[in-house]
């Protein structure tokens, strides 16, 4: 096999350098700011088998530049709200940080949930589960 110039570890920490971090006890205590739109961008397998945080917008990691980009057919009106704050996150942190790197290279300004969902159940995150 050939080695890899980048791996996904190298990808990561490229994206975690440039990106803002939110750690989870911050975005605990901040869940129900009106201002705030906290993106689950796990596969919907993971969230019906983990649940979600109560209030996340679901938004698949497949689809998100998609519906994130107002000239996309696939656009969602979510994300063209002036003035709030996005979080994403995935379950451990990796696929949300390269995820925030790659909306910040369009334009779209994005955190991220430092250690994930795993992390947010952890510190006793409220969870809600899928029907």
């Amino acid at each position: 096999m050939n080695r890899l110039r980048k791996t996904a570890a190298d990808m990561v920490a490229d994206a975690r350098a440039r990106i803002e971090e939110i750690d989870t006890a911050d975005l605990i205590a901040r869940r129900e700011d009106p201002d705030l739109v906290i993106v689950d961008i796990r596969d919907v397998r993971e969230r019906q088998r983990s649940g979600f945080i109560p209030g996340s917008v679901h938004a698949p990691r497949g689809m998100l530049e998609f519906w994130i980009d107002p000239d996309s057919p696939y656009h969602r009106d979510v994300f063209a709200q002036e003035g709030k704050r996005y979080v994403l996150h995935c379950a451990s942190g990796w696929r949300s940080a390269l995820a925030a790197a790659t909306l910040q290279d369009m334009g779209f300004e994005a955190a991220h949930l430092r250690d994930g969902f795993s992390d947010w159940v952890k510190q006793g995150g409220p969870v809600e589960q899928a029907d």
